[in-house]
């Protein structure tokens, strides 16, 4: 239906804009902040790392929650969205299953040195732009809350995201296991 409206009535999209509240803007100023520094190469320290993955996690149940929740929908939608990430995690692990060339772990500082790249900004804007556009569906058409087929499909498109962050972050764990001294047995008298 949103897409239909700006096709009909290109007018609405200043009433969207207008009637979002001001923290959204803050909010999504701060995530593309927090994307774009990851366009450079940086270090950074384990928890650090772990720390987004696990962030957009939250921000993609809370807009699973928030939207269908109130409708009594959420068990399905966050299976849903456990499912796509889970899948999508293991299919993006098995066709890369090393971290991006250049990409270091120095165990005693328990820091990484990541190469910059653009995909965790493409992801953290997906997950933002899901969550915006849903809300703006919603506001729009308060029944979908109730749509079964609608609610599915925006947790698996939320998994989707989650499962591709969850891949990187595995990729990273695998680097600090490798470099995790082996532990030694006693030598047998």
């Amino acid at each position: 239906m949103l897409l239909n409206l700006l096709v009909q009535q290109p007018q609405m999209l200043g009433r969207i804009i207008e009637n979002t509240p001001y923290w959204v803007w803050a909010l999504l100023v701060g995530l593309l902040w927090l994307g774009g520094s990851q366009l450079l190469a940086r270090n950074v320290s384990l928890v650090r790392a772990m720390v987004m993955p696990v962030a957009m996690t939250g921000l993609s149940v809370y807009g699973i929650a928030s939207a269908f929740g109130a409708a009594g929908q959420a068990l399905l939608p966050v299976g849903a969205w456990l499912a796509a990430a889970v899948l999508i995690a293991g299919v993006a692990l098995w066709l890369q299953p090393a971290a991006p060339q250049g990409t270091l772990y120095e165990s005693k500082s328990r820091c990484f040195y990541i190469p910059g790249s653009a995909m965790p900004l493409a992801l953290i804007l997906g997950i933002f732009l899901t969550k915006y556009l849903v809300g703006v569906e919603l506001a729009l058409q308060p029944a979908l809350a109730r749509d079964s087929g609608f609610a599915l499909q925006i947790a698996a498109l939320y998994g989707v995201f989650n499962g591709l962050f969850a891949a990187r972050a595995l990729r990273l764990w695998k680097l600090v296991q490798r470099s995790a001294p082996l532990a030694t047995s006693p030598a047998t008298a």
